[in-house]
């Protein structure tokens, strides 16, 4: 497995694959309604055309359907009432059973064509008559989970839309989603819509309030593998980003690579201390049942206070999901107490 694709695999905070991702321009044809549902979706209808973060605009005479997305794009949509087709990326766990990565995806109603890291079934995607792919960018133009290997036959299916997710702060990415849920039919004003975006407002604020109240109660966030503790940077990943605009007294590690995170091998793990950390709860990583053997990791003051956060450290870029994250947060640094 390349470096990459191990770092993908549960390793760090989002390192984007450097991805060669030029879209088509076909259209499939499909009827827009049968890619959307739920009460914040409506029929759309007429010329459609959406720029994503690559600049790139694709155009078609309608709303495409047949949506096939990377799971984390497809959860966000879902919340807004847009369904996808086809998925691709970390959907369902060795049971059947949904990835925490799927949010509310129903993913028995889904066809998966890739589940892992690499793994992008082609023939299972062309035979969706695929309308538009949807993914992140983590460092554009490369679409995420998009294989490097067969990116040019996927992309020359369908039309694709990249949205970024790094170095911006989490307002960034939930508004281009939700202008992309508005493109292809969600209702954004709707009742269920409007209180997501009004719920989030006030989690923001809340989280700003409670760091005001606790200035001095120390976060780091990181992610767990075998052989290292990787300690991300808050200015790439974009809810760090915007949990540190709002006052979030973060650690910042100081020999950052490739611009996401410092990688401390175990016997240095415990370089940086700490009164929360959040740590990355992606089903690839290890969790704190899972560390238990590492000294380093049990002598961190965060671990022995027992204030160690679970950290999607790739969140859901919809309105409610990231409210909930930010709750979580909020309650973390409340209830915390100084141990660093």
């Amino acid at each position: 497995m390349t470096r990459r694709g191990a770092l993908a695999a549960g390793g760090s905070v989002g390192l984007g694959a450097l991805l060669a991702a030029c879209g088509g321009s076909s259209d499939s044809g499909s009827d827009p309604a049968a890619s959307s549902g739920g009460t914040g979706a409506k029929t759309s209808s007429g010329p459609w055309s959406f720029t994503d973060d690559r600049k790139q605009t694709v155009k078609a005479d309608h709303a495409p359907g047949h949506l096939v997305a990377y799971i984390g794009s497809a959860a966000a949509l879902h919340d807004y009432g847009i369904e996808c087709t086809g998925v691709f990326g970390p959907t369902t766990l060795k049971d059947g059973s949904a990835d925490p990565m799927a949010g509310d995806v129903d993913v028995k109603k889904v066809t998966v064509i890739g589940n892992t890291w690499g793994e992008f079934n082609i023939e299972k995607y062309a035979a969706l008559d695929p309308g538009l792919l949807i993914s992140h960018m983590y460092q554009a133009p490369a679409l995420w989970y998009v294989p490097d290997d067969s990116s040019k036959k996927i992309l020359a299916l369908a039309p694709s839309v990249g949205i970024n997710v790094a170095g911006v702060p989490i307002t960034t990415p939930l508004q281009r989603y939700a202008e992309l849920a508005e493109s292809l039919g969600a209702d954004m004003s709707s009742g269920a819509n409007a209180a997501q975006k009004t719920r989030f407002e006030k989690s923001s604020a809340a989280l700003r309030a409670a760091a005001k109240a606790h200035p001095d109660i120390t976060v780091m966030a990181g992610s767990a593998s075998a052989d290292s503790l990787y300690v991300s940077d808050p200015a790439a990943a974009a809810d760090l980003r915007y949990y540190k605009s709002l006052g979030v007294n973060f650690i910042v590690p100081n020999k950052v690579t490739g611009g996401f995170f410092e990688t401390l091998s175990w016997e240095n793990a415990d370089k940086y201390r700490s009164d929360v950390i959040m740590l990355d709860s992606r089903t690839a990583t290890l969790q704190p049942k899972d560390l238990t053997g590492k000294p380093t990791w049990t002598r961190l003051p965060a671990v022995k206070g027992d204030q160690v956060l679970g950290w999607p450290s790739e969140p859901i870029f919809s309105y409610a999901k990231c409210a909930d994250r930010i709750d979580d947060l909020t309650k973390a640094i409340t209830s915390a107490k100084k141990v660093a």
